[in-house]
């Protein structure tokens, strides 16, 4: 049996050999910015499941970008060493590299979920000013006051997110996602809530636009034509006013798609905590993600709530989306994909993982065979 969610999918010279992807799941357990065994071992492991894509997590194009002291970095190019192992590792297992670069702005210097999620003071080991487009915090739990920017930071930053796609095209990754949503630096910059400027960054559509723009062309500039260069981008608020920011989120992907982008990962724009996000509708993002790719003519992709397999084939039958963002299920389970094969009686669901695995299972499958 065929399943659209098992059609490859081509982007500029890259295909996938379906539309599941991984999407950048922070693992905040590097040192310095460094990766280690843990990232070694966690995505050649999650990428051997079968999907199209593994992103790589949100690494911090500079220190002062990381949300946590335990983020990755691609700052500097002894991390990029580090990088390159892993983007081997996930293409030897059959899914195409990818990596989200990122600069969490307001939301940075935090400590790990698990450690209180909470912003850590300046002066306290881990801590550091933070940085934004205004002198606005984002408020409960993250309740610093960040450095409102000068034209000389933007200007570094956008330098910084160039340096960071030039290592990341350099470490071998063929699949360039920038992180412009979920309040952090790109996103706070679009956003009415977090950006007060009253200069050529703010103000304005256009004004607020800009530094998404400039970066997008700073780095379209050193990342290779031939493959795709995508974002993140927070399209809603879930605030109230809602179709407003739809309307002017579709007008910026245009511009970003004339821009040079190839696909955009939507998502929403978490630049405050009081929003009414309707967490429990299955696919809630489906939707709004067909409006984007119909009305903005690019190719689009989404998360949450698209793990059940039926939804998820429903997504691309229905041409909502191109390729299907599934993190949670295949951290419970890395070969979740295998899992989808399966349920969705994709002809031969085995040899959707590695030969190593597929063999035992499809020769040894039923009754009345010998064990090895």
């Amino acid at each position: 049996m065929s399943s659209a969610l098992f059609t490859p999918f081509t982007l500029k010279d890259v295909t996938l050999r379906n539309r599941i992807a991984i999407p950048p799941m922070c693992q905040y357990s590097a040192e310095d910015g460094f990766t280690n065994d843990w990232h070694q071992v966690h995505y050649p492991s999650i990428a051997r499941g079968g999907a199209g894509l593994v992103i790589v997590e949100a690494t911090a194009v500079s220190p002062e970008g990381r949300i946590t002291p335990a983020c990755t970095g691609l700052w500097n190019d002894e991390q990029a060493e580090g990088m390159a192992r892993i983007a081997a590792s996930i293409k030897a297992a059959g899914a195409v590299p990818g990596i989200q670069i990122a600069h969490a702005g307001r939301k940075a210097s935090a400590n790990r979920p698990w450690e209180g999620d909470d912003h850590i003071p300046n002066d306290a080991p881990g801590g550091w000013q933070t940085i934004a487009p205004s002198a606005v915090a984002y408020g409960g739990e993250l309740p610093k006051v960040p450095t409102e920017m000068s034209l000389a930071d933007i200007e570094r930053v956008k330098t910084d997110f160039a340096a960071a796609a030039r290592r990341a095209r350099d470490a071998g990754f063929e699949w360039l996602e920038l992180h412009f949503a979920h309040g952090y630096l790109a996103q706070s910059f679009f956003s009415t809530h977090s950006n007060r400027r009253t200069d050529q960054y703010g103000g304005s559509f256009d004004g607020r636009s800009r530094f998404l723009l400039e970066t997008l062309d700073a780095v379209r500039a050193v990342w290779p034509e031939h493959l795709p260069l995508t974002a993140r981008f927070g399209v809603l608020e879930y605030d109230g006013r809602d179709e407003e920011t739809l309307a002017e989120s579709i007008s910026l992907t245009r511009a970003m798609r004339r821009g040079g982008l190839d696909l955009l990962n939507v998502s929403v724009g978490f630049t405050i905590a009081e929003v009414d996000i309707p967490w429990k509708t299955p696919a809630f993002l489906g939707p709004i993600a067909e409006r984007v790719r119909r009305e903005a003519e690019i190719p689009v992709a989404s998360a949450w709530g698209m793990d059940d397999p039926l939804i998820a084939q429903g997504l691309v039958e229905k041409n909502q989306m191109d390729l299907v963002m599934m993190g949670r299920a295949h951290l419970a389970n890395p070969h979740y994909t295998y899992h989808l094969a399966q349920v969705l009686g994709v002809q031969d669901p085995d040899w959707v993982l590695p030969a190593p695995y597929a063999h035992w299972l499809s020769r040894y499958r039923g009754a009345g065979k010998k064990s090895a």
